[in-house]
């Protein structure tokens, strides 16, 4: 099938358990669908080339950077956005330690680094998440107001009895 860039492409979204139609560009990507038709403002723009992880979702359970996705390859993935956090009590205890550590600073990377760990303790199943397997999957994610020592300490705490 040959597209055209500004052809209109009509697919469905599952996005935190609801499906949404959704008419979207050829080369739209998750992150634009996300935020600018359904209005997932939870997942942030930062770099564009999936390098800063600003954009992180969840697809299937795993974590993956929304802006290098093309949205109309998701129509038969589940995909989970900060946003089901009232519905996802291991995302909500994620956000419990963020808050006690004092791990938020001024907010913009933390619903791609909550859900990069939601992915990384999904992935994990009942293996031990050490400060390097952590650290390993943060990677991904850039903080430019941190060390990372809170969000690394909280992070860990959310980990643990997952």
């Amino acid at each position: 099938m040959h597209l055209v860039e500004n052809e209109n492409i009509k697919t469905s979204l599952m996005v935190n358990g609801v499906s949404h139609p959704v008419v979207c560009k050829p080369f739209d990507t998750l992150l634009t669908v996300l935020r600018e038709d359904l209005g997932y403002f939870g997942t942030k723009f930062g770099c564009g080339i999936g390098y800063c992880g600003a954009c992180t979702v969840l697809i299937d359970g795993k974590s993956a950077h929304s802006c290098c996705l093309i949205a109309t390859t998701m129509s038969d993935r589940k995909i989970s956005t900060i946003e089901s956090c009232d519905d996802d009590p291991v995302i909500q205890k994620i956000q419990d330690q963020f808050l006690k550590e004092g791990a938020i600073q001024c907010g913009y990377c933390i619903p791609g680094i909550v859900m990069t760990v939601r992915g990384l303790i999904e992935e994990s199943g009942q293996r031990v998440i050490t400060e390097e397997i952590l650290r390993g999957h943060l990677d991904g994610n850039i903080c430019r107001c941190s060390g990372y020592a809170s969000i690394v300490r909280a992070s860990l705490k959310a980990c643990v009895d997952e």
